[in-house]
């Protein structure tokens, strides 16, 4: 860099520009001062080269360059067009190839962490579970700090860890990154915006982080508001979206006049038209309707109905209720919850409930309501066509491109956190038949009412899905593999590491034994683990190695289900699993295909036809949804139950030879 020369400074005054000291001006060697008009210098100011031509969509051409604008110390880069600020910009680095027009004010103002350290309060609105928003912030991370409240010197020790970082990227100076676009906006005051970032029309935006980058840039739209804030790389803010203290994560989507306040959103949510308040959104948490109120609660995989509602007071001691809603639940439309409540994972909520219901040990149910109760109908989502599309759908749906992941997702619908849930569900089942008696009509559990043909179902369901996943485990473990003795069985079926046994918990998305994540949360307390990206590296490690873990687990059922350890296991015994894994597989497939055939009744052709006959309503229905049996869910179905019947005998063909 280099100061003007005279003659540079001729031209720029002939072309309307002033300084308060030419002297405080910096340039590129090859700095040309023709692309510069009426713009006026102050402070400490660095300019690039001005080379480039942008041409719009529509075709328009417009040199890079700076023309009425006011600057106060600001660094420029190389080909950037700065052009209609309204106000000024003040203390910013604008980077290389970005453009900014029509903006009212650009500025920072005084030290900033640029939404950094800013405390979420979530899940309950007066206090007590705040997360510090941050950039390198994880789903995980703040599933720790929030819920984590009974570990104080840990809660403790992550702020500490928090609050240096936010003090290591602090100061009175904004950056802009290179490649990125703003036009039309408002006021942006505090806010750091990485590359290729695009914002057009944004209201105002204050106190935030955009960090956009070249693998996965983040847009922000029209009338948007935002105070208190980081967007996170792939992140859509746009159409009049309002948004207070929030933190939004990597491929989300909020827009549609969607509003939030203390909330934060993980990986791929969408909000659209609705209201979000102090709730804990985890990854694929989905909310599109105008009347739906998320408040107050842990969601992940969730999608809302139309009208949704949960209350998280009782008008005594105001707003200090919580309620979890486990991951893959659904909610109907118009459906209400009074918290504090816990519903099971993989649930359906339909209907009023105000009995403050623990459900989360029976998952994959239905809560309804029936008159002033609600009803459980356990375990019937297993047979759910809905249920199955979710969990093919989600792994399609990731939007994320940046290399750099920071949630750790697990899309598995059976998994050592389900399956240990369904054993306990049984056993609840079945004490709650001891107890009241087998011929009883009506159990109650939690609050809620089950009735008898219900818990029976719901055994049977939760058997089958248990045989289910105990069979895909050992049949994976001993693909590809010839066993000439029983003892190789044996060895092949050892757990090759020794985490992964007792109790597993879902961390927003992370599936992963709880005495590895108690190992974390003792090294950060002992300050051997210092940093988020180390933290961060520990919960991306669990998840890489899920598959070791969870056999270590599935190792402990499978023992338990023949009653005899491995090192006595026959191949009989395996050769019994795969076939209860083959009933237990084909009647679910059944379940599947017959709860599918629903949508092609003639309840479903309601509508079809308007104007013609039967035949024609017929035609109608399958120009537009398709027949039944060419339908590609129906064809998977037919082919799931082909394909796994052939891997469960050809296992049992190889273990023949030792029977």
């Amino acid at each position: 860099m280099r100061q003007l020369t005279s003659d540079e400074i001729t031209v720029l005054e002939r072309q309307a520009c002033s300084a308060d000291s030419w002297q405080n001006i910096t340039v590129a060697d090859e700095f040309n001062p023709s692309s510069i008009y009426n713009v006026k210098f102050s402070g400490k100011i660095s300019l690039g080269c001005f080379n480039k031509t942008f041409i719009s969509e529509s075709g328009i051409k417009q040199p890079s360059g700076l023309r009425n604008v006011t600057l106060h110390n600001c660094q420029i880069g190389n080909d950037t067009l700065i052009e209609n600020i309204a106000n000024h910009i003040a203390n910013y680095r604008i980077g290389d190839d970005c453009r900014l027009q029509n903006i009212q004010t650009l500025e920072t103002v005084g030290r900033s962490r640029f939404g950094n350290g800013t405390e979420v309060s979530v899940l309950n609105e007066t206090g007590g579970r705040e997360v510090p928003i941050f950039n390198e912030l994880s789903a995980q991370l703040a599933y720790i700090i929030a819920l984590y409240r009974h570990r104080p010197a840990l809660i403790e020790r992550l702020k500490e860890i928090i609050t240096r970082y936010c003090d290591n990227i602090a100061s009175e100076t904004g950056f802009i990154g290179n490649c990125s676009t703003i036009v039309n906006a408002g006021t942006i005051r505090n806010v750091n915006i990485g590359e290729h970032c695009i914002i057009e029309g944004a209201s105002r935006l204050e106190n935030g982080s955009i960090n956009g980058n070249r693998y996965d840039p983040v847009k922000v739209g029209y009338n948007v508001i935002a105070q208190d804030f980081i967007f996170c790389s792939g992140a859509t803010v746009t159409d009049g979206a309002a948004l207070i203290r929030c933190f939004v994560g990597q491929a989300c989507h909020l827009g549609h006049l969607f509003s939030a306040h203390d909330s934060l959103f993980f990986s791929n949510c969408q909000g659209e038209n609705g209201e979000a308040c102090a709730i804990f959104a985890g990854p694929y948490t989905v909310s599109m309707h105008k009347s739906s109120l998320l408040i107050a609660g842990m969601f992940s995989f969730l999608n809302a109905g139309s009208g949704s509602n949960q209350s998280n007071h009782m008008y005594k001691l105001g707003p200090i209720h919580q309620g979890i809603v486990e991951r893959g639940s659904k909610t109907t439309s118009d459906s209400y919850v009074l918290w504090p409540a816990k519903i099971g994972a993989f649930s359906l909520i339909m209907g009023r409930h105000v009995r403050h219901s623990d459900t989360s040990n029976l998952p994959f149910s239905y809560l309804i309501e029936k008159g002033d109760n609600s009803y459980i109908v356990p375990g019937i989502n297993l047979k759910s066509v809905g249920t199955i599309r979710d969990a093919q759908k989600w792994p399609k749906r990731d939007k994320r491109k940046d290399p750099n992941r920071l949630d750790c997702i697990n899309f598995n619908l059976l998994s050592p956190y389900t399956i240990a849930k369904m054993e306990r569900g049984i056993n609840v089942l079945r004490s709650l038949q001891q107890s009241s008696g087998e011929t009883s009509e009506i159990y109650s559990f939690q609050s809620a009412c089950i009735k008898n043909s219900s818990l029976k179902r719901g055994i049977t369901l939760y058997t089958k899905a248990i045989q289910k996943f105990l069979g895909n485990s050992v049949i994976k473990r001993l693909e590809n593999r010839i066993f000439e003795t029983e003892e190789s069985i044996r060895k092949q079926l050892h757990p090759t590491i020794t985490a992964g046994d007792g109790e597993w918990v879902d961390l927003a998305g992370l599936i992963a034994p709880k005495t590895e994540i108690d190992r974390l949360t003792k090294a950060i307390e002992k300050m051997e683990i210092s940093s988020p990206r180390e933290i961060n590296r520990f919960f991306s490690d669990l998840h890489q190695n899920y598959y070791d873990l969870e056999w270590t687990w599935a190792a402990k059922l499978l023992e338990r289900r023949i009653n005899k350890p491995i090192v006595d296991i026959s191949a009989q015994d395996i050769v019994q699993i795969v076939h209860e894994w083959k009933d237990a597989v084909i009647s679910l497939d059944k379940m599947l295909y017959e709860d599918a055939k629903k949508e092609f009744s003639m309840n479903a052709q309601t509508g079809f036809g308007v104007d013609g006959s039967d035949r024609q309503k017929q035609i109608d229905f399958e120009s537009v949804r398709g027949d039944f049996e060419n339908n590609p869910f129906v064809s998977a179905v037919r082919k799931h139950i082909i394909d796994k019947t052939a891997l469960g005998d050809e296992l049992i063909n190889r273990l023949s030879p030792l029977l």
